[in-house]
């Protein structure tokens, strides 16, 4: 059958109509993957933003609960931690200052010298999980050294393993104060948010975010070695005491030193 110059026409005009639709419908369809992709990074970096502040927050909770719970227990402390060159009774067992500046109602150094001869003896970090509870042996004999651990089955409280990305907990109580940091090393972009997110939920120099991603950053003014945000790291550092009144801090946030 021969088909007339008209209708030829007509069944062209139909397939560059066709063609046209089909690719109409692909830019529509990559717009539309576009427009449902984005959010969805944007939703998933939020998550973790919230994920990781959440984590922190809440053993920042668990960490000075135990603590304050600590010092309205035994609010003299232990009378023979050394902490500058004042005499102690004779029945302590430390004659050397073994904990410079430190408050003798708050937890110490869990390496600290101090633990030399005592039961449990010293833990070889700084972490948080190996804290003790000065006073919670008490009387006038060496048992002062044998403080009992905060986080421990017979205290029924327990450290938690650090937030996804982050390092354990670590403790200071010295001139500058009394305050504990944690770390992390990990380069997600969400990690720094969630860290600034986190500062801001504290009053002014409560807490601190300090960046040691260009090289080690000193935590303390004397300085004291392990007491440091390490080279490549990004610290969060929360305070319970500040001295900022008689010492010149160091990584704190303007006006807080």
């Amino acid at each position: 059958m021969i088909r007339s110059k008209k209708f030829q026409s007509r069944r062209g005009a139909e397939k560059g109509s066709a063609l046209v639709y089909i690719l109409i419908a692909i830019a529509l369809l990559a717009a539309l993957t576009f427009t449902f992709m984005e959010p969805s990074s944007q939703q998933t970096s939020s998550q973790n933003t919230f994920k990781t502040i959440t984590g922190l927050q809440g053993q920042v909770d668990v960490i000075r609960s135990a603590i304050q719970e600590c010092v309205l227990n035994y609010p003299k402390g232990d009378v023979c931690i050394k902490n500058d060159a004042s005499a102690v009774p004779g029945y302590c067992t430390s004659a050397a200052v073994t904990d410079p500046g430190a408050r003798k109602n708050y937890p110490i150094n869990p390496d600290s010298d101090h633990y030399t001869n005592a039961t449990p003896g010293k833990s070889g970090d700084r972490l948080v999980r190996n804290i003790r509870c000065p006073g919670s042996n008490g009387g006038n004999n060496a048992n002062h050294d044998n403080h009992e651990m905060v986080f421990s089955g017979a205290s029924g409280k327990f450290m938690p393993p650090a937030p996804d990305l982050f390092e354990n907990w670590k403790y200071f109580n010295g001139a500058d104060g009394i305050f504990f940091w944690t770390e992390t090393t990990k380069s997600d972009a969400f990690l720094v948010t969630a860290l600034n997110k986190l500062d801001e939920e504290y009053s002014e120099c409560e807490a601190d975010v300090i960046d040691a991603t260009g090289g080690v950053e000193n935590l303390d003014s004397v300085p004291t070695a392990g007491v440091t945000c390490p080279n490549g790291s990004v610290c969060f550092r929360v305070w319970m005491i500040s001295n900022a009144a008689t010492r010149v801090l160091v990584n704190v946030d303007a006006g807080c030193d």
